[in-house]
């Protein structure tokens, strides 16, 4: 089903015209997590109240997604016939096109010397102020954005598919976007978002581990690639988007994270492959092409558990 999935997102993507008919199954969920959210996180409630609120809001949103999921997949026929429904509603939940979209739009006009225009393109994948961001910058938020993403949006989410199916794609698609709304350390979502942001932790421990593995596997340069992950993955402020962060780093001999500025604060982040040069343009283009060779990676290993 996942490797179905993974074809047809491939070919396809998310087609606009279906966006606009329908939206999209994760704008659905939000939707949902939107709701909860005005609903039961009051302002003026104690951090106990809002912080149990908030579990209540990531049992709701995670029964109901998996639930309606498990739901549809029991009544999926037997065989092939079943594996190829499943696999064109899982589609929805992959992102191997757009997430190379994302990030070439960036690439491209950074190679063409164009920063703005490379800005304007990093502002849509990453929070921090593009304004403040150098060429260097840019690439190196870009290169980040890709690493993390490619745990977030397309390992973790067909690994857990390939684990359980379509209730395990769409919990995990739920959780991960509620800790993208409101795991946030906020004075809004401090509490409320606590318990979506630790079970986002948690179900990312392995996929996280894995993408940097794959990246590793597809880099050419295995041992160094490992190398920088094993050393430098937990210095990250995640506990998970250290390590395919670090792989990419130590694949490509550049350095990421540091510094970063949101908004009007600066954050003091320590560096990943620190020796390392800066990401060019170049680089980023090269993290590109490693991310198909490690989504190739990811396709032939779940071929070959299929035959097994």
């Amino acid at each position: 089903m996942m490797l179905v999935a993974m074809a047809i997102d491939l070919a396809l993507g998310w087609p606009d015209r279906l966006y606009a008919a329908i939206g999209h199954p994760v704008t659905w969920i939000g939707a949902l997590i939107r709701w909860m959210d005005q609903r039961f996180n009051h302002d003026t409630a104690s951090d106990l109240v809002r912080r149990s609120a908030g579990v209540l809001t990531a049992v709701v949103v995670i029964g109901v997604a998996g639930g309606l999921a498990y739901g549809v997949q029991s009544l999926l026929p037997q065989g092939w016939p079943g594996i190829v429904l499943g696999g064109v509603l899982a589609w929805p939940f992959v992102a191997l096109r757009s997430m190379h979209a994302h990030v070439a739009a960036v690439a491209r006009p950074l190679q063409a010397g164009d920063l703005p225009a490379a800005r304007h393109a990093v502002s849509m994948i990453v929070g921090r102020d593009p304004s403040v961001l150098d060429a260097a910058g840019v690439a190196r938020a870009a290169m980040e954005s890709l690493a993390e993403n490619s745990s977030d949006g397309i390992v973790a989410p067909i690994f857990w598919g390939a684990v359980a199916g379509l209730p395990g794609i769409v919990a995990y698609k739920a959780i991960n976007t509620m800790d993208s709304m409101i795991g946030h350390r906020t004075p809004r979502f401090e509490a409320f978002g606590w318990a979506s942001a630790r079970i986002d932790d948690l179900v990312n421990l392995i996929p996280a581990r894995l993408t940097g593995l794959l990246f590793a596997l597809a880099s050419g340069r295995p041992k160094p690639a490992l190398r920088v992950m094993l050393r430098d993955a937990r210095l990250h402020r995640s506990p998970n988007a250290g390590w395919p962060e670090a792989a990419m780093a130590g694949a490509l001999n550049v350095r990421l994270s540091g510094p970063r500025v949101y908004a009007n604060r600066v954050a003091e982040e320590p560096w990943v492959n620190p020796g390392a040069p800066d990401p060019t343009a170049a680089d980023l283009q090269r993290g590109l092409a490693l991310y198909v060779r490690a989504m190739f990676v990811l396709g032939l290993g779940l071929a070959v558990l299929a035959l097994i």
